[in-house]
């Protein structure tokens, strides 16, 4: 038995892009980062590191919240499997990606942050701050933990 499940939780980089396949059906792919931090026992210093993820979505429920909703900036929990693939780029190089996938029934997104406009609308209107629970959570986490032993 094995399992290939991933789960992240952080922000997109982008705005989505939304690419319709030679069958017609549409798939969804954008990055997401997740960022960890710590304080360095030595220097006190603060510090944080940022991991950026491939997600490409090919359900097609999840699409079309994609296409409403997701933007840059949104922050989301993401369920998916891991995939390696192979591809030649315009030179004949052979190349590996690395994608969390979102397909079929063993998968999941939500949206974290209170934003419930669709994103076409937002794009009209100018930018308001928006805080969420989740994203105030994080923060005092940050600020609170970031003392704890950390064997490094």
């Amino acid at each position: 038995m094995s399992v290939n499940k991933v789960i992240l939780i952080g922000n997109a980089g982008k705005d989505p892009e939304i690419r319709s396949m030679g069958t017609g059906k549409e798939v969804a792919s954008f990055n997401l980062a997740t960022t960890d931090y710590w304080k360095d026992k030595t220097t006190g210093e603060k510090k944080d590191k940022t991991e950026w993820h491939n997600i490409v979505v090919f359900s097609p429920g999840l699409i079309n919240i994609i296409k409403s909703y997701v933007k840059k900036g949104s922050k989301l929990y993401i369920e998916g499997a891991l995939q390696t693939r192979k591809w030649v780029d315009n030179k004949g190089v052979e190349k590996r990606t690395t994608e969390v996938v979102l397909q079929g029934f063993n998968c999941t997104m939500q949206m974290l942050d209170n934003r419930q406009e669709p994103a076409s609308a937002k794009n009209a209107q100018a930018e308001k701050p928006v805080s969420s629970k989740m994203e105030t959570t994080e923060k005092s986490f940050v600020s609170e933990e970031i003392d704890d032993d950390i064997p490094f």
